[in-house]
């Protein structure tokens, strides 16, 4: 398997952006569900202008992509990136999130995006 290179002003960038807490976490729920903003808003207690502020940064660099589904954008991990084999590494090493999102669920501010 080749490994891709990030040139090291790349990388520092990159894991100076995910060394906030918030993005970090947004970014290691990314890996395995996509999401939309109201979704992040309910997870971490915070304002819509600070989340879209947050997902705007991750998008800026390419490691966040948007998909627009009807009224909603949903929100999903660039698997294209040439930053993913990099952050791929970092998250394996992260604990799994998906309570956050069943959390969610259970207070029923899981959105359906698919209707």
């Amino acid at each position: 398997m080749k490994r891709s290179t990030v040139e090291i002003e790349n990388a520092a960038s990159l894991l100076k952006l995910l060394g906030d807490k918030t993005r970090l976490t947004m970014v290691k729920i990314l890996d395995s569900h996509d999401c939309c903003v109201c979704e992040f808003v309910a997870i971490f207690k915070t304002s819509q202008p600070a989340i879209s502020q947050h997902v705007r940064k991750l998008k800026d660099v390419g490691i966040v992509r948007e998909t627009r589904r009807g009224q909603w954008i949903i929100y999903s991990l660039n698997k294209q990136s040439d930053f993913y084999p990099l952050i791929q590494e970092l998250l394996e090493h992260l604990p799994n999130q998906d309570f956050k999102l069943k959390e969610l669920e259970e207070q029923g501010l899981r959105i359906s995006c698919d209707q």
